[in-house]
């Protein structure tokens, strides 16, 4: 898991309530490539977005780097 960055980021929206997404890096130079997936769940504070931001950036990072046929994330 050494190759990936994992940055998770969230976002006030108003009313106390939070976003969160998650910056998933791989590669250098040119050949770098970064995904960013945005996360549906609300949260109360930034702390749990943040939380729950770096537990699925490191879960899809587990998933793409099995070699299970049956992994549930895509890689377009």
């Amino acid at each position: 898991m050494g190759k990936y960055l994992v940055s998770p980021l969230t976002r006030p929206l108003g009313l106390g309530r939070h976003a969160a997404s998650v910056s998933i890096r791989t590669g250098c130079g040119s050949g770098t490539h970064d995904r960013v997936l945005r996360l549906v769940p609300e949260f109360g504070s930034p702390a749990e977005a943040l939380h729950y931001a770096t537990a699925q950036g490191l879960d899809w990072i587990g998933a793409c780097a099995s070699p299970s046929p049956h992994s549930s994330h895509s890689q377009d």
